[in-house]
């Protein structure tokens, strides 16, 4: 497929599910490059740096992991080696994602119509109240997303969205928020973000996930230190909905 690059995050650590990955790749006939991922284990005081644990703690109401933060400098790492490339677009996997036979026409018909995207997730964990607009391929519909759809196993980006997440003021870094939480805010970034639905890629099951809580007690915090996570989340939502609307609006319209 002209100008897309396929990028596999992949901790050293764990060649069992690069090699997982790396078979159904090779059985989409998909060409990938592989992106190390960021050790927790091994985190340099610059990675440690980029998280602002004050607002990650007032906005999401517990404490964040070593394992969030390598994931999110993982993805913010494609995305700086896409800039220093040539591809127009990239398709990002983390390691334990589940790839669907209809995976290459879904791609094929985003890339048919880029001006209607910038980012799309291919995966997802909640269902996100898709308006669904455009068909992709047979049985997918690009869409228009009204509530929350977290996950970020797989998903399309162009060279925009890859713009707007690493240089525009108020981009990703540093962290406040897990990855999955904050990429799909298309408001704060200015890009048209999207999901394909139903989604052509899931999560495989057999593979446990690397970000795990260390033993001791929870992370979450009790209600009553939660009040500013409860504020944010309402305005966050109230933003995502009227984004949400006028977008499907937009895209109603003819984009």
């Amino acid at each position: 497929m002209d100008g897309l690059q396929t990028w596999v995050i992949n901790l050293d650590r764990a060649p069992e599910r690069l090699a997982r990955i790396a078979a159904q790749l090779q059985r989409l006939g998909l060409a990938w490059t592989r992106l190390p991922a960021v050790d927790a284990r091994a985190l340099s005081s610059l990675q440690r740096a980029a998280l602002d644990e004050a607002a990650y703690r007032r906005k999401h109401g517990m404490t964040p992991l070593g394992g969030e933060l390598g994931c999110y400098l993982s993805h913010v790492e494609v995305m700086r080696q896409m800039l220093a490339g040539n591809a127009r677009y990239a398709l990002v996997l983390e390691d334990d994602v589940l790839l669907h036979d209809s995976l290459p026409a879904v791609l094929q018909g985003l890339l048919a119509a880029p001006e209607r995207w910038d980012a799309v997730k291919l995966s997802a964990v909640h269902r996100g109240t898709p308006v669904p607009y455009l068909e992709v391929a047979p049985g997918h519909q690009l869409a228009v997303m009204l509530s929350r759809c977290t996950g970020s196993s797989a998903y399309l980006m162009n060279r925009r969205a890859a713009e707007a997440y690493l240089r525009q003021p108020g981009g990703l870094l540093p962290m406040s928020l897990p990855y999955d939480h904050v990429f799909d805010q298309g408001w704060r970034f200015g890009i048209k973000f999207r999901l394909v639905t139903p989604t052509p890629c899931g999560h495989d099951d057999q593979i446990a996930s690397t970000i795990v809580a260390p033993p001791g007690p929870g992370r979450k915090f009790h209600w009553t230190k939660r009040l500013s996570t409860y504020a944010y989340r309402l305005g966050n939502e109230s933003r995502r909905l009227v984004y949400g609307l006028t977008e499907a609006w937009r895209e109603k319209r003819g984009g």
